[in-house]
């Protein structure tokens, strides 16, 4: 049953919970749009479509020797600055000091080792977001890398650990070829240290996805859409609580999330790519913090179809086209697109449908055909094993459990904030079954080889991620769940006052992870709680 708008206000407490966020309902009325307000930049921005996309280097994979070696990457967590906006350079942190990081590309089944230098003058924690992981290495909050000559925090979380300057996240990669990403994970502060840069794509290759005859090489995309604000000089804006980082959070008016009127992709402002006359791999990636996308394709007189492959944690079983494709923070999606047939010099141009008063007439990226070329590459009309994607039989659910996403006036059970013990000085807290992570205690205990029938509800928009679990969507509002959810997924698009049931195989590793929002402004803020697979 789909909660109406007042009902929704009705679980908030009172109106003042509304009030309190400032922009909170600027664009949360209705299932569309983005929960947050917009922060306006201070100087002036770019013209659109000026600055040629840039494809992420690709990081230098170490392969190791022999069938049991372990592949290494490493990473220098670092400030630099870098040049967003033409002609000015902002202060970005960054994984070798680039916006985003580089792309590291993996091999299912060979582990591979990430070693994180961290070179800030901030604890730092790395998480594979996407990724089936031991706990020790899955970049839980309170597992820090501090910096060069800085002691442990005051307080720590919840079994947190720390080391100085380097950790070796260990990926064993026993999962399906993915498009995942990789980003900071530090606890109070994810979304400040993502907005500047702390990110970048992981891509999980085999065997069946290559032998598919998908675009490869440089029509394989990636494509990192993140939206940022920008103040006079060209540094980027975040209206943090507490500029000295004393204490976490954002000022009340953003509670709900910030929205940055810029939109980058791969870390460059309403670029423009040239492209073959062919068909590409596009690898969608929203990096933003609080802002929803629905994209579309338009271009030479009519719009022009997605041919969707992959969602989250992988391949489809069979290829499904699309008018439009919606991507909620951290969600993936994996499309082909066909520039063949267009003639040179035609211009296609990737828009937002979500929020059109905002960002630019909601234009993110324009694609000009310039050139005649051979296309060898095909969709097949199947892409993943039957078996792969074998929906989980509800008769093997051995538990259900309920996860409530709200807003509370109190802060709910958990007493404020892991590390600080307070509450936003609005008086409220996001919270999850009305606790936070300060709570310190588990809000599920799933058993390793089980299968659990999890339902999410919520007040406002909060994409769901569940860290080391993959998810099949089962039900919406009570009824079939929508095109999106379709395939395995990590990340749940849970809009206003929604429904949405999960069936998830406990599998991988025991131990302690999290789930949470991410919408980062709603992390901060006490969105996250502990689970233990035992």
């Amino acid at each position: 049953m789909r909660a109406s708008r007042r009902q929704v206000l009705g679980i908030l407490g009172v109106g003042g919970a509304v009030a309190a966020t400032g922009g909170l309902w600027r664009a949360a009325g209705s299932p569309v749009g983005s929960t947050g307000a917009l922060l306006r930049s201070a100087g002036p921005l770019p013209e659109r479509f000026r600055v040629p996309l840039p494809i992420p280097r690709e990081a230098k994979v170490v392969r190791g020797r022999g069938p049991g070696g372990r592949d290494r990457v490493e990473l220098v967590a670092r400030e630099s600055e870098f040049e967003i906006l033409p002609g000015r350079h902002t202060r970005i942190w960054g994984y070798d000091g680039t916006f985003p990081g580089p792309t590291i590309r993996g091999r299912r089944a060979r582990a591979l080792d990430v070693v994180l230098r961290n070179e800030l003058s901030v604890p730092t924690v790395l998480h594979l977001h996407g990724g089936q992981t031991p706990p020790a290495s899955d970049g839980y909050p309170t597992d820090y890398v501090l910096p060069q000559g800085v002691s442990e925090p005051t307080v720590m979380g919840p079994q947190g650990t720390s080391t100085s300057v380097t950790r070796t996240y260990e990926f064993p990669l026993k999962q399906r070829a993915a498009t995942l990403w990789y980003h900071d994970h530090a606890m109070d502060f994810t979304a400040p240290n993502v907005y500047r840069g702390l990110a970048g794509m992981f891509v999980v290759e085999d065997e069946q996805d290559a032998a598919l005859g998908l675009p490869t090489g440089e029509r394989d995309l990636p494509l990192v859409i993140a939206d940022r604000s920008f103040g006079a000089d060209g540094d980027l804006l975040y209206p943090a609580l507490f500029a000295d980082r004393r204490g976490p959070g954002v000022q009340s008016r953003f509670m709900g999330g910030v929205l940055g009127d810029v939109v980058l992709v791969n870390g460059a402002p309403w670029p423009v790519h040239e492209v073959d006359a062919a068909r590409y791999r596009l690898r969608v990636l929203n990096a933003s913090s609080a802002r929803r996308y629905e994209l579309v394709l338009d271009g030479h007189g009519s719009a022009r179809p997605f041919v969707q492959v992959g969602s989250d944690q992988g391949l489809l079983e069979r290829p499904l086209q699309r008018g439009s494709i919606v991507v909620a923070q951290g969600e993936r999606s994996d499309v082909v697109v066909d520039f063949g047939g267009l003639p040179v010099g035609a211009r296609v141009t990737l828009r937002d449908t979500l929020d059109p008063d905002v960002v630019g007439g909601i234009l993110i990226l324009q694609f000009v055909v310039a050139r005649k070329a051979a296309d060898e590459s095909r969709v097949p009309e199947a892409l993943a094993s039957a078996a792969s994607m074998r929906v989980i039989d509800p008769r093997e659910v051995t538990a259900t459990r309920s996860f409530h996403f709200q807003l509370r006036a109190d802060g709910g059970g958990g007493g404020g904030r892991s590390q600080h013990g307070r509450a936003h000085p609005s008086g409220h807290l996001w919270t999850v079954n009305g606790v936070t992570f300060a709570s310190g205690a588990d809000v599920a205990r799933p058993v390793l080889g089980t299968v659990e029938r999890w339902r999410f509800t919520t007040d406002v928009h909060h994409p769901v991620h569940v860290h080391a679990l993959r998810m099949q969507v089962v039900g919406r509002n009570g009824g079939d769940p929508r095109g999106g959810d379709l395939g395995w997924k990590d990340t749940i698009d849970l809009r206003p006052g929604e429904v949405v049931e999960v069936l998830t195989r406990i599998e991988g590793y025991r131990g302690r992870y999290v789930m949470h929002c991410h919408n980062l402004e709603h992390e901060d803020m006490a969105m996250m709680v502990n689970f233990t697979i035992v």
